[in-house]
């Protein structure tokens, strides 16, 4: 996996210039709270951001659920704990070239409209897996949330990215992450 991460990561080393960043300063931790606070008044001004936050907030967790309760659903059903792992690392190989697939998507249509395919696409997930009784039923819902599953979560970034203010970034990340973290604590 460390090989994976170094590999990958290389292209992005050699290439990327960050343009928006904060200096280091004196008062760090007071200056970052200050600048957290004002982020966070200004999405209170700015009602498109704070919806999108607010769905995230909702969506987001009923795909971390998926994704976290699949072995344990499908081993409360009986199935085979090995066939699990695979059919769960399947997701994971399916789900990259997905992600790729719906970014080219969003160049020809709006992501808000592509997130709502996945959100969609996920309530029928959820309706399979309730009726599922079989192994390769199993397989099957690994196959349909792999598909879905990177795209839903790289549109939703790359939306918030178009969304927010460029010099303002790290912090409404910050924020989206805590949305998404919360979610699943809550």
């Amino acid at each position: 996996i460390a090989v994976w991460w170094v590999v990958a990561s290389l292209p992005l080393l050699k290439q990327y210039k960050q343009k928006y960043f904060v200096p280091v300063q004196d008062e760090v931790i007071k200056n970052t709270f200050r600048r957290l606070f004002a982020s966070l008044k200004n999405i209170k001004k700015e009602k498109h951001i704070f919806m999108f936050l607010l769905a995230f907030f909702f969506y987001i967790d009923g795909v971390y659920t998926i994704i976290e309760m699949a072995t344990a659903y499908g081993q409360a059903l009986g199935f085979d704990s090995t066939a699990l792992l695979a059919a769960l690392l399947l997701t994971q190989i399916i789900a990259f070239p997905s992600a790729i697939a719906f970014g080219r998507l969003s160049t020809k249509f709006d992501n808000t409209k592509l997130i709502g395919v996945c959100i969609t696409a996920y309530l029928f997930i959820t309706v399979f897996a309730m009726l599922m009784n079989q192994q390769i039923h199993f397989w099957i819902l690994a196959v349909c949330v792999g598909l879905f599953q990177g795209g839903v979560q790289s549109l939703s970034r790359s939306h918030f990215a178009k969304i927010i203010p460029a010099e303002k970034s790290g912090e409404y990340f910050g924020i989206l992450d805590i949305c998404g973290k919360g979610a699943s604590f809550i």
